[in-house]
């Protein structure tokens, strides 16, 4: 149980941290830009960094409501983290939370492979994008083994509870 726990906490730790750093894009960005500017990193980058840095402060400036569009974003994996407590709680009876979650990780590949060339996404952005649901798959998969035999265990302790009974009662 206590392997599950670690493994769902870090999860919801991601979930929550990605949550948590939608609220600020704009200075988040403006910084990155900064950090990047006049660095050895690939000019791509930084030309990307820098484009996104304009579009949400110019966005921000003129049409400041549209933003409140990533603040539903970090608003919603808030939530999300918040079901991961189901399975925190009770595991065995809250595994389908865990298949729900491994699911939304494997539709973020055909999500960022098709919106992202339609909103001019450069591809290797897109893989970074697909690198979270690969990644976030990782401990899902781990908690889905590590819950599969923890009720396989309950479900053998129970049995050998009620197999007395059984004989006791002339069923068994």
């Amino acid at each position: 149980m206590t392997k599950i726990r670690v493994w769902l906490i870090i999860f919801i730790v991601g979930l929550v941290a990605s949550g948590v750093t939608a609220f600020p894009l704009e200075h988040e960005v403006r910084w990155l830009h900064n950090l990047l500017d006049g660095s050895p990193a690939p000019q791509a980058l930084v030309d990307w960094i820098a484009r996104v840095d304009r579009g949400i402060t110019e966005t921000n400036d003129r049409y400041p409501f549209i933003m409140y569009g990533t603040d539903w974003l970090a608003f919603a994996h808030l939530v999300i983290a918040v079901a991961f407590w189901g399975p925190f709680r009770d595991p065995v009876r809250n595994i389908w939370i865990i298949d729900w979650g491994m699911i939304a990780c494997v539709g973020v590949v055909p999500l960022a492979l098709f919106a992202g060339p339609v909103r001019g996404i450069p591809i290797w952005w897109s893989v970074i994008d697909i690198s979270f649901g690969v990644f976030g798959i990782i401990p899902l998969l781990v908690v889905r083994r590590l819950i599969k035999r923890l009720g396989s265990a309950e479900a053998a302790n129970q049995d050998a509870l009620e197999k007395p009974l059984r004989v006791i009662h002339g069923a068994g």
